[in-house]
């Protein structure tokens, strides 16, 4: 079995660090760092850590794109690139102590027919036993150029394989109507799909709403988070129910979200739990991720997972 993610939307991105920083003003950062960002690179990262079989599917462009894939290349990271002419997008984070992290990002490129026909051609040669995820965020979804990916996800999920979804915006109702294995989703998200405001959306209403979401749509399971909030899950074996996670010192959130998505996917792909238990798994690798500064980068051991090889 081997669980593989796509992420359209990949990035190309430089971390600065400051002494301190002000808006107005030229300054020089005292070091930086550069890595690959995208949701589907940090899930397929963190289950490769923890040992479980993965690979990235993703679309690169131009001399960010190279060095993108030579990043992936040079951390051991499993993936399988789709060139598009357009440069990849860049991004910065820039971090200094007493201050927010702040993350700029670039414009989004726009992916070539021919990469994504490419792309779908993957999907559809996946073995039947594969676990596919789709995450973060799919540029110009609505456009034409997507059909044959569409069809091939719908042609996947559709042959009872699995699918798992972490995605936003117009993808995001696209998705709800596939009978999904599970689709996790922030609360705002949620707000979105159902036409309330976030704040309306109180704990004693979530069973009420997530059951609604059960009948309403395909998939076969919820997750929904909010920061250091209760994770709110439901599913058709399980009656709607939270989790709280611990609370943490945060240094930097950035992935803390997908590194949650993989250990959920380990959990329940990889040991074979059920949805309570791997959440419960899932929610302290994702705190300990937002207690360290990198994305899937801290220490497993704590967690009874000794690095992969050893």
């Amino acid at each position: 079995m081997i669980i593989v993610t796509l992420t359209a939307n990949l990035l190309a991105e430089t971390t600065y660090t400051f002494d301190t920083w002000r808006e107005g003003a030229t300054q020089r950062a005292k070091a930086e760092s550069f890595q690959v960002g995208g949701k589907g690179i940090n899930v397929t990262r963190m289950l490769t850590r923890m040992g479980a079989a993965s690979e990235a599917l993703l679309f690169s462009g131009g001399a960010t794109g190279v060095r993108c894939e030579a990043w992936l290349r040079e951390h051991a990271i499993p993936f399988r690139a789709f060139r598009t002419p357009a440069e990849t997008r860049t991004g910065a984070v820039v971090r200094a102590p007493g201050r927010a992290e702040t993350t700029f990002l670039g414009a989004e490129n726009e992916i070539a027919a021919e990469a994504i026909a490419a792309c779908a051609d993957s999907i559809r040669a996946l073995p039947a036993e594969a676990v596919l995820t789709v995450s973060g965020s799919i540029p110009a979804w609505t456009d034409s150029r997507w059909d044959p990916l569409r069809a091939a996800i719908e042609s996947h999920v559709e042959a009872g394989r699995r699918l798992y979804v972490d995605t936003y915006g117009p993808p995001l109702a696209w998705f709800g109507r596939l009978p999904a294995t599970l689709v996790k989703i922030n609360r705002a998200e949620l707000a979105g799909l159902v036409g309330e405001s976030p704040e309306a959306l109180t704990e004693a209403r979530m069973p009420e709403i997530l059951t609604a979401r059960l009948a309403r749509d395909r998939p076969a399971a919820w997750i929904i988070t909010d920061g250091p909030n209760p994770v709110w899950c439901a599913s058709r074996h399980a009656a709607p129910f939270s989790i709280r996670p611990e609370s943490v010192e945060e240094v930097s959130p950035t992935g803390s979200g997908d590194v949650f998505m993989a250990g959920c996917l380990y959990g329940i792909e990889v040991r074979g739990w059920p949805l309570e238990k791997a959440v419960a798994f899932a929610l302290p690798l994702a705190s300990a991720n937002a207690a360290s500064p990198g994305v899937a980068e801290f220490d497993l051991t704590p967690f009874g997972l000794p690095e992969a090889g050893g």
